[in-house]
């Protein structure tokens, strides 16, 4: 599909640049090389995307080379899909894909996995290579995929603009006796419309007592005239995400939904201002429970309160590191993305999660959208 969107992708320079920093890692490891799954970190670092199943498909990394180690009847699929020019490998239907790859590294000693790879993967090339000639390649490949180039940024932003339209849609759309599933419905269409890549990667639309449930609900909700309304949703350009989430009423006259929503925009607040260059992630966690405690909620996740941690990071997953979570010391640094979302939950009653995400530059944290402006206004003025 050709591309129509005003934001580049990532270029095939930039995955090299991603991989000469992967090699400079394994050469000071002293590994031989590092083993990429049917994962988001294939996509990363040679723009091949694949989908796992029982068959390994994946690559090989080497202090030199790239190699990409393929089912053989997969091959002229790989061919026509985007990926960086490397020789491919091909294993047979009646060959273990795993003792094909310790023939390919032979005895030159230590490989790195790619941490998002399977169980049984891993257990397969332990009984080809011993468990000892394995490594937990995880740290290295998450400490560079967590800092984000301003290509990364860009595209990130991108989609976060995009969505945020779509919520815009939404909350214009919104009646009483209107469906939560309409609303989902509505949210993909208009992502597609717009361009995403698949339409919402996910939505929960939750109504009344249902937006206490941090991810939603099963079955189909109604909107009532008074309910409490939150959207979470996202979308995925050139593969990376947006996530946003807001949480209203179409009216005003709750004192205590408005209250709490207070809360909630002061808790968030407390996110962005402790998002210090050299702070702990686990610092700004302890700033949105801080702002909880002083109103009486929690504390730690005692409900009503905070019931999970204050954010995540985001890129080519919805999920990854850094996380912003209690007890995690990993310090923010220039490029690091994650969300902002201390959500309050009043269990049977309502929930109020605020999501914006946040970037790290050199100057300090900075919002890819602006925070809503009011319980009944979930968009900036």
């Amino acid at each position: 599909m050709s591309w129509q969107h005003p934001v580049p992708r990532i270029s095939a320079e930039e995955r090299q640049q991603r991989l000469s920093r992967l090699r400079k890692l394994l050469d000071a490891n002293g590994w031989a090389g590092m083993l990429l799954g049917p994962t988001e970190s294939l996509r990363y670092f040679t723009g091949l995307v694949w989908h796992a199943s029982e068959r390994f498909l994946g690559a090989l990394v080497t202090p030199t080379d790239l190699y990409y180690i393929v089912p053989g009847f997969e091959r002229s699929r790989v061919e026509t899909l985007p990926h960086l020019p490397a020789e491919i490998l091909e294993w047979q239907e009646e060959e273990s894909s795993a003792a094909f790859i310790a023939r390919v590294l032979g005895d030159k000693g230590i490989l790195a996995l790619d941490d998002n790879m399977p169980l049984y993967f891993y257990n397969a090339l332990a009984a080809e290579l011993g468990a000892e000639r394995l490594v937990n390649g995880g740290p290295i490949i998450n400490g560079l995929r967590r800092i984000k180039s301003p290509a990364e940024i860009a595209l990130i932003q991108y989609a976060m603009n995009l969505t945020l339209d779509v919520h815009k849609q939404a909350h214009a759309l919104l009646k009483p006796g209107i469906l939560a599933s309409e609303v989902v419905e509505f949210i993909d269409r208009r992502h597609r419309e717009a361009g995403a890549d698949g339409g919402s990667t996910f939505c929960i639309v939750s109504f009344g007592e249902a937006t206490s449930l941090p991810h939603g609900a099963d079955g189909d909700q109604t909107l009532g005239e008074d309910d409490v309304i939150l959207v979470d949703t996202g979308a995925r350009i050139d593969g990376y995400h947006s996530d946003l989430t807001r949480t209203y009423k179409l009216k005003s006259g709750d004192s205590a939904f408005e209250d709490a929503w207070a809360i909630e925009r002061e808790a968030q607040q407390a996110v962005f201002d402790a998002a210090k260059l050299g702070a702990a992630c686990s610092s700004l966690d302890d700033a949105a429970r801080a702002v909880l405690a002083r109103h009486s909620l929690g504390p730690d996740y005692k409900l009503p309160g905070l019931p999970h941690r204050a954010g995540h990071g985001l890129g080519l997953e919805i999920h990854e590191e850094p996380y912003i979570v209690r007890g995690n010391a990993t310090v923010l640094e220039a490029g690091m993305c994650f969300s902002n979302e201390p959500m309050i939950v009043f269990p049977k009653k309502f929930g109020i999660r605020l999501e914006d995400h946040i970037y790290m530059a050199s100057d300090g944290p900075h919002w890819f959208t602006q925070p809503s402006s009011g319980p009944t206004e979930p968009f900036a003025s």
